[in-house]
């Protein structure tokens, strides 16, 4: 009798899942940034919010969610029904901050991956009077000097603040993280030489670089990046190099598995149409949009890739 009595409720639970994802979305879907309005996440989210929206037939609304370095956003969501309404749109902060910090949930427990919409290298940029032109006069002035280069971020554990310290760790030269409240002020002090470099954001480092107010050394994609065809990727110095900020959508862990990849469909067709395409490529974004599977494998390796940094080189988030 208890046998029969799990096989009729495992049978009722799958029916509901059934029922419930051939009716999705049957009411408006909340997309959780756990940023500032305005910014590179922000963007891109309202970019693909847009899109998807139309081809759903529901609205799915952007929702800023700060604090915590995004942990508070991501928190609500690991929290939330699992249901398909409440997504969460986070950048590769989220597995730097899995790896380096206790979180309020548990990353790979309690949310599941949909997909990887866009990747996005960053640049290595220094002062335009700095001392050295290439990624090779860099890393020998660091290894000279005898004090630590100075490398900006946008922020303790941040991508552009783990771009420095994997170079670091790489290239075997000394540095001094210098965290800035966004990766505005960073570069900002970087133009006027109080700090030595950063590993900025392709779009908002164009303008500077083509007006001469920064000096581009390297791109942090082991293939180069297109809209920068003269800067060489890093990793010709320093074999193995590649670093990327990232953004992708996540769901409550035990969402249902039609609804989890519906998304993800959706998500992928949305990136690939050409205004969208083109829309997120003036950010300095790659699309991607690829598969639930695909991108669960992606993000154990991002965590395993910046634990053993962490642990080897003993570095400390507060």
């Amino acid at each position: 009798m208890r046998f029969h009595r799990l096989l009729v409720a495992a049978a009722a639970a799958l029916s509901w899942t059934l029922a419930c994802a051939q009716g999705y979305p049957a009411k408006p879907i909340r997309m959780i940034v756990p940023y500032s309005p305005g910014g590179g996440a922000d963007t891109a989210a309202r970019i693909l919010a847009k899109r998807v929206s139309e081809t759903l037939g529901q609205q799915v609304v952007v929702e800023n969610r700060t604090g915590g370095g995004g942990a508070i956003g991501a928190d609500f969501v690991a929290k939330s029904a699992p249901d398909g309404y409440t997504l969460l749109f986070d950048a590769s902060g989220i597995v730097i901050n899995t790896a380096a910090r206790k979180l309020p949930f548990d990353l790979l427990r309690d949310l599941t991956p949909v997909s990887l919409v866009v990747t996005a290298p960053m640049v290595l940029v220094t002062p335009p009077d700095a001392p050295y032109t290439t990624v090779d006069e860099f890393i020998q002035h660091a290894k000279r000097s005898g004090n630590p280069v100075a490398i900006a971020s946008s922020g303790a554990g941040s991508a552009q603040h783990f771009a420095a310290e994997l170079m670091s760790a790489s290239a075997g030269f000394p540095m001094l993280h210098v965290p800035y409240k966004g990766g505005a002020p960073a570069m900002t002090d970087v133009m006027g030489g109080q700090v030595g470099a950063y590993f900025a954001n392709v779009a908002s480092a164009s303008g500077h670089l083509k007006s001469g107010k920064l000096r581009a050394l390297g791109v942090t994609s082991s293939q180069g990046v297109p809209t920068l065809p003269d800067v060489p990727p890093i990793a010709r110095s320093v074999p193995g190099y590649s670093v990327a900020e990232w953004n992708a959508v996540f769901v409550p862990a035990k969402t249902p598995e039609p609804i989890v990849q519906r998304l993800a469909t959706e998500i992928a067709s949305a990136v690939r149409q050409p205004d969208v395409r083109q829309s997120l490529e003036k950010l300095g974004l790659e699309p991607v949009g690829n598969t639930p599977e695909q991108f669960a494998t992606f993000v154990r390796d991002e965590i395993g890739k910046w634990t053993v940094l962490i642990k080897t080189n003993k570095i400390e988030l507060q």
